[in-house]
């Protein structure tokens, strides 16, 4: 099934622009064929996972604290966290695990474990399905669409800081510069690196 949305050119990358793609991507790969595609923008872009924590994943990294399913994951320094899962992300992994018992969750076209770069090549795939037109199309672009959309919703920095795993303040960002992101009415609207 070929879907096209929307076709804009990627300028600057305002927070605007960063989630209208990630939305056209979660939608073109929802409809995928390849159930490790949706597995795989979820855990990027639902829940904010760096590449290198979603293609290492396994299926055994999935488990249940106190009532709630959650996913083990290792992240930058080895440090491990349990990070809750939506039920939607959860239906989506076990649609992509199909009845399997040990392994990674996302699989390349070939069934072993996806690597970083054939991720970053199925995500520009989708791009492209979706119409998005980039010319640095980026698995990190799902991760700064988790953060915007956090802060969006009023989120506080520091809690958004706990779900990103950022060890650092500015690495989240300030609220100051988020709003300056923002799309306005005007032509002339501030851009995010611009005109600060």
């Amino acid at each position: 099934m070929y879907i096209r949305l929307w076709a804009y050119t990627y300028a600057c990358g305002t927070a605007f622009e960063i989630r209208y793609y990630s939305k056209a991507l979660i939608t073109t790969a929802r409809l995928s064929a390849n159930p490790n595609d949706f597995a795989l923008v979820a855990l990027l872009g639902l829940l904010g996972l760096r590449i290198f924590e979603a293609c290492g994943s396994n299926i055994s990294d999935v488990g249940e604290e106190h009532g709630h399913r959650v996913l083990r994951v290792r992240g930058k320094g080895g440090k491990v966290v349990l990070i809750p899962l939506p039920p939607a992300v959860a239906r989506t992994i076990e649609h992509a695990v199909e009845g399997r018992t040990e392994g990674p969750i996302v699989r390349n076209l070939l069934g072993a474990r996806m690597d970083r770069h054939a991720a970053s090549r199925r995500l520009k795939h989708l791009a492209a399905a979706a119409g998005v037109r980039m010319p640095r199309m980026h698995p990190h672009m799902l991760r700064h669409t988790f953060v915007t959309t956090m802060l969006d919703a009023g989120v506080s920095l520091r809690d958004v800081q706990i779900a990103a795993r950022h060890a650092d303040r500015s690495v989240s960002g300030s609220r100051r510069t988020f709003d300056r992101c923002q799309i306005g009415d005007s032509p002339n609207r501030p851009r995010c690196g611009r005109g600060r």
